[in-house]
């Protein structure tokens, strides 16, 4: 009889789902697994885990969630994807790589498409002992993101390049290890600049033993591993030694190293007791935001810290709370398992994704508890014992204590960034007489032309919603077939060219209806197809919005959503106009308008957008870029590789054969062809 119930309520839902639906969910089992759900427009709108897949998934169906977050997520699911996995820490792993990877609407993601830096330093122990190249007698040190290999050794990650960097310069600084690529360190006939201002030893031209340089590149493992102690104990014994002997400038060498070292040590330490490697994760919830911002320790120095901040935190604590908690089949909180805080569910979901890619250290000290299977997934993932310590003690306190300022300020500062930006949104609205509801789906797209006397001419198009800037959706346009330094020629042909395309799809579906709100015309339109904008940004006056008339009078374009931008007296900033494309007035909303400084952001990003285009795209003609894309077998990484190499085209031209061997990812044979071309 305990079966029957939930069959007969999920059947009573067919007035809602489909009957397939429904008998999927009824034919689940009651094993681990995660599901998907998804929209009419095959849109992914929520990840989960469960450990009994079938009492789990019929929760959401078994009742009516009425206008709740969670019920209105239900009323859109139209397909599932399930997948079987044999325990709670498999399930916990899956669920995550899949919400990072596939963006669901309604799970808390952290955006993150780089990988971390890391400190390489080229070959392995012993390589002066072994007859070896030169360049692998003597290691350099470089910043490196990508897959690490047992190649080289790396350090790391760091949160930022720039962390990287610095750690480099406190490298060279210290134990002078060189940085030149090894075709620069083959060729050199005397030493560089570095050695001069003792940021190199000069092992290119033979001024250190391969045994010195060995040494010297221990001591900044040790160093980079947090051995310091015992680093500085190595240092002092060397210095007597060199005093003993009367080498009296070996001894002081030695002795500023100690000092920049001590000093170093005294400005980096991270001080967590006995933990070398450590990471302090605070977190912070505030006006539907949320920001987790961890410190990284590595061998016992503080590499940095950034912040980060989720998207969908309000849908996704609410479909938890609507859940009954923290992902367990019972559907309703209890005395004992209380629903948990929003705080605890932002940092179990930056910890799962973002040690997804990343080593995990032993130890995490976090602000708030997390659950233990958590971390027994990432321990079962990494194959090292995770701990987390929730309310530590002393330094670890006040290492905390720090990073949870850090989220404040972070948040605080996110906060008051977004206010100003919807503020400038809502004050844009206003001036243009637009339809004030949901200004969060407000689209404008702005065009600018950009050429240096004619030549390499290129128009860009840069996209504002969400009250912010969408770079991934930018969209640069070669312009050709028109007369050199024609904008209005250029400008009609990149608004054909935009526009024509989406009304042609836009007119199979049924035609436009501009009364349609952004919601129903996104509902309407098959997934992935372009929607017009609420507004058209021209960086131009009259005769550029007269060309912009033209094109969407022949389109059959709605003209109020055409405004142009034309500059002021002096073209100078803050009296710029607004014109019109359907006869309206010009206005001049004045120099401290909200709405202008929106505008003005949003046409000079078009400008930097288009003239970052028309550099690069000169640069190519001019230097020869192109000759490497029409080599067969080389594409834009080889390409990538080459350049960063030789330092451009001409580098790659003058190189030799087995100078172009060298490079990963180019053979002999495809160095003869490059080799070949470009001669």
């Amino acid at each position: 009889m305990g079966q029957a119930a939930p069959e007969a309520t999920i059947r009573a839902m067919s007035d809602v789902h489909s009957e397939e639906l429904l008998a999927q969910v009824a034919a689940l089992p009651a094993l681990p697994g995660v599901y998907r759900y998804f929209d009419a427009q095959d849109t992914l709108l929520y990840v989960g885990k469960a450990l009994n897949l079938k009492r789990r998934v019929s929760s959401y169906f078994q009742k009516n969630h009425g206008g709740t977050r969670i019920g209105h997520m239900v009323s859109k699911i139209v397909r599932m994807e399930t997948t079987v996995v044999r325990s709670e820490a498999e399930a916990l792993l899956l669920e995550n790589n899949l919400i990072k990877t596939l963006n669901p609407k309604f799970n808390i993601l952290f955006r993150d498409d780089k990988s971390y830096p890391y400190l390489k330093i080229t070959g392995t122990l012993g390589a002066h002992t072994r007859g070896d190249a030169p360049g692998q007698v003597f290691p350099r040190m470089a910043y490196y993101r990508g897959a690490v290999d047992k190649k080289h050794r790396y350090f790391g990650p760091y949160p930022s390049a720039w962390a990287v960097k610095e750690t480099i310069q406190l490298l060279q600084k210290v134990f002078r290890l060189r940085t030149c690529e090894d075709t620069v360190f083959a060729n050199r006939t005397r030493p560089c600049l570095l050695y001069q201002i003792k940021r190199c030893t000069g092992p290119c031209v033979d001024l250190i033993s391969p045994e010195a340089y060995a040494a010297d590149v221990q001591h900044a493992e040790a160093l980079l591993r947090g051995e310091t102690q015992e680093l500085l104990q190595a240092l002092e014994a060397r210095m007597m030694a060199h005093s003993d002997k009367l080498e009296f400038e070996q001894a002081a060498e030695v002795r500023n190293q100690i000092q920049a070292l001590s000093r170093v040590l005294h400005q980096q330490s991270i001080e967590t007791v006995d933990d070398k490697d450590v990471d302090i994760l605070a977190v912070r919830v505030q006006g539907g935001r949320a920001c987790v911002h961890p410190a990284m320790g590595r061998g016992g120095r503080h590499l940095g810290d950034r912040p980060y901040f989720p998207v969908h935190v309000e849908d996704a604590a609410a479909v938890f709370e609507e859940e009954g908690g923290d992902g367990a089949d019972e559907t309703v909180a209890t005395p004992s398992r209380p629903v948990r805080p929003v705080e605890a569910l932002v940092l179990e979901a930056f910890i799962a994704q973002h040690y997804i890619g990343v080593p995990v250290p032993p130890l995490l000290v976090i602000s708030v508890p997390v659950d233990k299977a958590l971390l027994d997934a990432l321990t079962e993932q990494s194959g090292l014992r995770v701990n987390a310590i929730h309310q530590p003690r002393e330094q670890r306190r006040a290492w905390l204590d720090m990073a949870q300022k850090n989220a404040d300020l972070q948040l605080a500062r996110l906060l008051a960034e977004e206010g100003s930006q919807q503020a400038r949104t809502r004050a844009l609205a206003e001036a243009l007489d637009l339809p004030p509801e949901d200004l969060d789906q407000l689209t404008i797209e702005c065009f600018d032309i950009s050429h240096t006397a004619g030549e390499s001419t290129q128009a860009s198009c840069v996209v504002f919603h969400h009250h912010k800037m969408q770079s991934s959706e930018y969209r640069r346009y070669k312009i050709e077939g028109i007369t050199g330094g024609d904008d209005y020629a250029a400008m009609r042909q990149v608004l054909t060219r935009r526009y024509s395309k989406v009304v042609e799809a836009q007119r199979e579906e049924g035609g436009i209806d501009y009364a349609q709100s952004p919601e129903a015309q996104a509902a309407a339109r098959p997934k992935g197809q372009a929607r017009l904008p609420d507004l058209v940004l021209i960086d131009g006056g009259k005769g550029q919005v007269g060309v912009a008339r033209e094109v969407f009078t022949a389109l059959g374009l709605d003209l109020t959503r055409i405004v142009g931008v034309e500059k002021g007296e002096g073209r100078k900033v803050g009296l710029e106009e607004l014109v019109f494309a359907d006869g309206r007035e010009k206005v001049y909303l004045g120099k401290d308008s909200a709405a202008l400084m929106l505008v003005a952001q949003i046409r000079d990003e078009a400008h930097r957008f288009a003239i970052t285009g028309m550099r690069a795209a000169r640069a190519k003609v001019r230097v020869g870029g192109g000759q490497l894309e029409e080599i067969a077998g080389v594409g834009p990484k080889k390409r990538a590789r080459l350049l960063q190499r030789f330092g451009g085209v001409r580098g790659v031209a003058s190189a030799s054969v087995e100078d172009l061997a060298t490079v990963d990812g180019i053979s002999h044979e495809l160095a003869e062809e490059i080799y070949k071309a470009l001669r």
